[in-house]
């Protein structure tokens, strides 16, 4: 088994193969192709420990275990730390053991950067604006400018210092005075937070704009209205079915009948997006999917394999 340490591990997760991979991944999982259970959680007195397993055809097999912490020293920032191995769908070798929380920052970037390409209306993006100031939003703002060196990105946040230094990873990029400020000027939101309460709300989208939520493990980032106009859409049917924290805190209990597509049913051009509608306000929730880990750690062992990273052990 090839083990990866964090370096290795992040050097590995190339941002253009993972977003292919993910894209992969997200419309096996919409033609129920994947093996995946809803994630479970061990319950702790600072947070959790999950358990993320899945099988995607052509990709292999893989599991995560993750806890979600807080971090007492900064009230509202958490930690997300834990390990991905991957095993050979064919005869359940175990094929790699890499480190979870660069892992899961760039493939849930990916994944968030998916559904803009996706669903927003300006092609390259716009008007960008990243809501956050810790490692999933330093995350997004390092892949978009990997994969999209040209779009126009603020960032905002509540401490300036953090909001100016995760800015410094988009070249380029201007700090908004604030979360409404950076809102308003875009054309597409992407929400890393742990908010435990919304941080984005309806009256500062325009019409058309896009968002991309990724955070909120304890709470919404989005408020009721928000998601009350929106066209949703997710990685899979159990953010809405499923209660926290499998599921999205904004989207449970959806009016009966209520509309939630899957971002791979739009990538494979099953379901539509917007369907033309450049006025709609539209909100990917990702809850993450263990799908979308077998993807990321599929690309960083063939990477690693390609480079010759990492130790051999036998295990």
């Amino acid at each position: 088994m090839l083990v990866l340490d964090r370096r290795q591990t992040a050097a590995a997760l190339r941002p253009d193969a993972v977003l292919d991979a993910v894209g992969r991944a997200l419309v096996a999982v919409a033609r129920e192709e994947v093996s995946a259970p809803p994630r479970i959680a061990a319950l702790t007195p600072t947070g959790l420990l999950g358990a993320m397993p899945g099988w995607v055809p052509g990709l292999g097999a893989a599991a995560k275990l993750v806890t979600v912490t807080a971090d007492p020293g900064h009230p509202g920032r958490g930690f997300h730390r834990g390990l991905v191995a991957l095993f050979d769908e064919h005869d359940g070798r175990a094929l790699a053991l890499v480190d979870g929380e660069p892992l899961t920052e760039v493939r849930t970037a990916a994944v968030a950067t998916r559904g803009a390409l996706a669903l927003a209306v300006r092609p390259g993006l716009g008007r960008v604006a990243v809501i956050g100031t810790g490692a999933q939003a330093r995350a997004q703002l390092a892949l978009l400018a990997a994969v999209l060196p040209g779009a126009r990105v603020t960032v905002a946040g509540r401490d300036p210092e953090r909001a100016r230094a995760a800015a410094a990873l988009f070249p380029g990029a201007r700090v908004a005075p604030g979360i409404e400020d950076a809102v308003r000027a875009a054309d597409v939101v992407f929400c890393c937070t742990g908010a435990t309460a919304p941080v984005v709300r309806r009256e500062w989208l325009a019409p058309g704009t896009h968002v991309s939520s990724v955070g909120g493990s304890q709470g919404p980032e989005l408020d009721a209205a928000t998601v009350r106009d929106a066209l949703l859409f997710a990685e899979w049917p159990g953010a809405a079915a499923s209660p926290p924290p499998a599921g999205a805190h904004e989207l449970q209990d959806l009016a009966p009948g209520r509309p939630l597509t899957l971002l791979g049913s739009v990538l494979d051009g099953t379901r539509p997006g917007r369907d033309g509608d450049t006025d709609a306000l539209t909100v990917f929730k990702s809850t993450g999917h263990a799908a979308l880990d077998v993807a990321a750690v599929r690309v960083a062992y063939e990477v690693a394999v390609e480079q010759g990273w990492g130790v051999r052990v036998d295990l």
